[in-house]
């Protein structure tokens, strides 16, 4: 099958600018923001890892991660067929079947699924919002990704803690109002917090997100990186995120 019968009529081809690699997306369900990019820079995978993406979506977490460190093996997991089928048309459009696979599943049975302790790392770009408020249908694919419907914040924290090996390591994205949710949680399943950057949409604004890194039955030890700046002014991106989106600095 050439690579164009792999992309639907209604779907769209984005390059990634990274190992030559695109996604296929469908611009009436769910595309992928700032939040994934940045969030698979911020993670790590070392050689010989297993690595989990809790409700991969498009699938671009894997997919950015495998072309970053060329190492290690990668699931996404994804409750929504449809969404899942498109990834898994991009891991082929790419040709990394030996590296990436997507599978249909619940993040709150993950752990039946896959096994405890099967994992070195378990990276996650979940829903942020808890309420219900603006849904029109809670089972649209906007919604489920944006909202706490199909799973909470506490399914995602219980069923990493379970997935992940000793010394494991947990990569999230989130929105920084809920901090204080997220540390509690995190601690409540002994995934310990280590690292923490802020994400600021300009120097001199509040943050809008958090990367996280947390390891499983690690000792208490919060780094907290410098912060990170996505505008220099309007519609101008800073020098590092053109660097993390693999784009040259102007």
């Amino acid at each position: 099958m050439g690579k164009e019968q792999l992309v639907r009529e209604y779907e769209r081809v984005d390059d990634l600018e990274r190992k030559g690699y695109h996604i296929i997306q469908d611009p009436s369900r769910f595309c992928f923001g700032m939040d994934a990019v940045l969030l698979a820079n911020f993670a790590k995978a070392k050689e010989g890892e297993r690595i989990l993406d809790l409700g991969t979506g498009t699938g671009i977490i894997p997919i950015l991660m495998e072309a970053r460190y060329d190492c290690g093996t990668y699931i996404g997991l994804e409750i929504q067929p449809e969404s899942a089928e498109m990834a898994q048309r991009s891991v082929r459009y790419n040709e990394i079947e030996d590296k990436v696979s997507i599978e249909v599943g619940d993040i709150k049975e993950a752990s039946k699924q896959f096994g405890a302790s099967t994992f070195d790392v378990i990276t996650t770009n979940p829903p942020y919002m808890i309420g219900m408020h603006g849904i029109k249908n809670e089972f649209e694919p906007k919604a489920i990704a944006r909202h706490e419907v199909l799973c909470n914040l506490e399914d995602i924290i219980r069923e990493s803690a379970k997935l992940l090996k000793p010394q494991g390591r947990f990569y999230m994205v989130h929105r920084p109002f809920r901090l204080a949710e997220i540390f509690a949680m995190m601690v409540q399943y002994r995934i310990e917090p280590k690292r923490m950057r802020l994400v600021h949409p300009y120097a001199d604004k509040e943050p809008n997100m958090v990367l996280i890194e947390g390891s499983r039955g690690g000792k208490s030890r919060l780094t907290v990186e410098k912060p990170l700046v996505v505008y220099k002014e309007q519609n101008v991106y800073t020098d590092e995120i053109l660097e993390i989106y693999g784009k040259k600095s102007v």
